[in-house]
């Protein structure tokens, strides 16, 4: 079947993001030039621009597609059928389908998440602005659902912010331990384990808490 104009130009597109990935596992993407990039792909360098209008255009593409798929999963994790009876026990239930999210998905996009730890600390101003709204997407998502939670009712929303920030960060640190895991099973059953109790602990005591206090 012959490949029709669009889906050829997107074929490129996934190439030029994908030779970014591979590029980035051992420099920083404001390190990469487009004519590099384009090498990688095979493609002569004003292929770029019909994609791309710079490097952070592209560093921003690789943002927006390493966080899409976590943002759903993480939502669904969050999404019961029939919820636990207690407050305690959804909040568990909570973090043990967080987890067994993260553990699931970062491995089948172990490239993306390691561009994320590496570039929303070092990269360029775009990019890192990006990985932060990004994440602050998450945590008003994983806020608005925990308020809904009965237990929550003595937390401002100040508080709840607090908290989401909490788990997301630590979450986001676990998802880059698990990037950086290579698959070993006892590695990435450790870096389960550790993430687990880590958020079990933080939202049994958060239970406890009282924002009027």
């Amino acid at each position: 079947m012959t490949e029709t104009r669009v889906e050829r130009k997107e074929r490129t597109r996934r190439a030029i993001l994908d030779a970014a990935l591979e590029l980035c596992e051992t420099q920083p993407l404001a390190a990469l030039s487009l004519r590099q990039v384009a090498k990688q792909v095979g493609v002569v360098p004003t292929a770029f621009y019909r994609h791309f209008e710079s490097i952070d255009e592209l560093g921003l593409a690789l943002v927006d597609e390493s966080f899409t798929s976590l943002r759903e999963l993480l939502r669904s994790a969050r999404t019961f059928d029939s919820p636990p009876a207690s407050d305690r026990a959804l909040f568990l239930a909570i973090v043990d389908n967080s987890v067994k999210a993260l553990v699931s998905h970062v491995p089948k996009a172990e490239r993306h998440f390691r561009f994320i730890a590496r570039e929303r600390l070092a990269g360029s101003v775009p990019v890192r602005a990006a990985v932060r709204h990004q994440l602050e997407l998450i945590e008003r998502e994983l806020a608005t659902d925990i308020a809904r939670v009965p237990g929550a009712g003595g937390w401002s929303g100040e508080d709840l912010l607090i908290l989401a920030n909490l788990l997301v960060n630590a979450m986001l640190s676990h998802a880059e331990e698990l990037a950086l895991a290579g698959g070993r099973e006892d590695v990435v059953r450790r870096i389960e384990g550790v993430a687990r109790r880590q958020l079990h602990i933080v939202l049994i005591g958060a239970l406890s808490w009282d924002s009027s206090r």
